[in-house]
């Protein structure tokens, strides 16, 4: 490794032997350069809390900076992770491996030797941290982004890393699953794109489609080559073989795969690698953000791509369409992750008191019988008439009543909900709405998430606990009373926010940035000094 073989670093490898023979030939001056470096490490280290308190509780010895084979390959495995710092999407500056280099290829000191020793384990917590954890923090790029990171404690990372194998540790650092893997291969794969001059022109024009010919067909056919959709063709036709090829895009992307180039799927097409780059980078810091045990079952809901997926070991055993959030500053579906704890079938909607002070009080303030459907509640729990209230004199600020819904098949919840409480009041349920399933868009709720096949949904939960899924299921939605269904197994739920997709199987996929967060998180890991890399080979 080249950091590793510079003369100087030699010249610090000759130090640091210059220092173990000097205390066998000479050990009371040995003891004073020990002092030294203690000392020295000490100073270096005051400011950092858990790096001082580590360096205590080991009486300072060196993690970096001694003669042992133990030692070399520390340094060796840390200085591989922090070349290899920018494949992850990290801002490799950050780390500034030019000043360490610099700092032991200066060594002539006991206190020289200390302050590298603390630089290096400065910058081995930094990378640590950022490639484990990731590099901003979600919240303060987007309030809406209530994700709870699974922060490592500071000085656990040195504690730990000196009882470990080296090497063995750094590549234990990043999340292991499949999905990141592939994020890192489709990130190399448009670095080399991008070196290689990208996907070539823009296509032109507002529709394309079978049938078609010319310059615009001919633009489209090289673009789609390019992106790995259709094999190298000399056709000047948009024939069948491209109506394919766009429809494969389509799939990709999200989109209705009718195998027209319309204007939303050539808007999407013309969208270049560099712009998809950094949606692969966004995508694996929020695989950081989530890099935690999520449950051999587990619920997945991604906004963008409008799905809500049942998870058993990281395969898709059930999949459903998905409404969620219309992108309006209070209707954005938060992104989090809880415990599915049970269903409620045939259930009773309980206006939220925002949905009834901002919606449905001024809709009766015009006319008292509105939204007849919905009943208003005292707090005494009773229902109350509308018939002698004067809804006038009441406001956002002092209206006394909670609005339900009864159960029925016309409640907005539909017939069965969905439940992993939590302070968003966020979950999943049926709706009386189905033809919101069918529009390729579906951000359009409170911000609730609304599942096109909810019984198949219940069906595939309860089949953990139930020889009979579908009839313990249809015997409680029979009654026409609400019932609440405890799991046996709770389910952990992800609500997450992707707009790069991966599959086992195909190209990396990409979804559209629905409510602008992805946006903002690039713009908070360029500011922290992340760049787009091109790669030549």
């Amino acid at each position: 490794m080249l950091l590793l073989t510079r003369s100087g670093f030699v010249r610090f490898l000759f130090a640091i032997t210059m220092f173990a023979a000097s205390f066998a030939a000479d050990p009371e001056s040995a003891r004073a350069e020990v002092t030294a470096f203690k000392q020295a490490v000490a100073e270096a280290a005051a400011l950092d809390r858990d790096i001082a308190e580590f360096y205590r509780e080991t009486g300072y010895k060196p993690v970096w900076t001694g003669e042992s084979w133990k030692d070399r390959q520390r340094r060796k495995a840390l200085f591989a992770a922090l070349d290899g710092a920018s494949a992850h999407g990290l801002p490799a500056k950050r780390y500034d491996v030019d000043k360490l280099t610099n700092m032991l290829r200066t060594i002539r000191s006991p206190r020289d030797l200390g302050q590298a020793e603390v630089a290096l384990s400065k910058a081995f917590v930094t990378y640590a941290h950022d490639v484990q954890t990731g590099i901003v923090t979600p919240g303060k790029v987007d309030g809406d982004i209530k994700r709870k990171v699974p922060l490592r404690d500071r000085k656990s990372y040195l504690s730990a890393f000196v009882q470990s194998s080296p090497t063995a540790f750094m590549r234990a650092l990043p999340p292991q699953n499949p999905e990141y893997a592939r994020l890192m291969k489709a990130k190399l794969q448009l670095e080399k794109q991008i070196a290689h001059g990208g996907w070539g022109a823009k296509v032109p024009g507002k529709k394309l489609q079978p049938g078609d010919s010319g310059a615009a067909v001919v633009a489209l056919r090289n673009r789609l080559v390019a992106m790995g959709y259709l094999r190298r063709s000399a056709t000047k036709t948009f024939d069948g073989t491209m109506g394919q090829a766009v429809q494969k895009f389509q799939a990709a992307h999200g989109l209705n795969t009718d195998g027209v180039a319309g204007g939303v799927t050539l808007q999407e097409i013309n969208v270049g690698p560099e712009q998809r780059l950094q949606s692969v980078i966004v995508a694996m810091e929020r695989e950081r953000w989530t890099n935690m045990e999520r449950g051999k079952r587990h619920v997945l809901v991604n906004l963008t791509d409008y799905t809500a997926k049942i998870m058993d070991n990281n395969k898709v055993t059930f999949q459903t369409r998905s409404v969620v959030g219309a992108n309006t500053h209070d209707r954005r579906s938060p992104e989090f992750s809880d415990v599915m704890e049970h269903m409620v079938i045939n259930p009773t909607w309980n206006v939220p008191r925002s949905i009834a002070v901002k919606e449905y009080l001024p809709m009766m303030k015009r006319n008292p019988n509105a939204a007849g459907h919905l009943k208003l509640i005292n707090g005494r729990g009773q229902s109350v008439s509308r018939a002698n209230i004067d809804f006038s004199q009441y406001n956002e600020r002092n209206f006394p009543f909670d609005i339900k819904q009864p159960p029925s098949r016309s409640n907005a919840l539909g017939l069965v909900k969905f439940m992993f409480p939590n302070k968003y009041n966020i979950y999943l349920h049926d709706t009386p709405a189905k033809n919101l399933f069918s529009r390729e868009t579906r951000a359009y709720s409170h911000g609730c998430i609304r599942l096109q096949q909810p019984f198949d949904f219940a069906y595939a939960l309860l089949a953990k606990q139930s020889s009979d899924p579908k009839g313990e299921f249809h015997k409680h939605l029979k009654t026409g009373r609400e019932t609440k269904v405890d799991l046996v197994q709770n389910v952990p739920v992800h609500i997450i926010y992707r707009t790069a997709v991966t599959s086992p199987k195909g190209q990396v996929g990409f979804r559209r940035d629905v409510y602008g967060r992805d946006a903002k998180i690039w713009r908070a890991l360029d500011a922290a000094g992340v760049e787009l890399g091109s790669v030549r080979g």
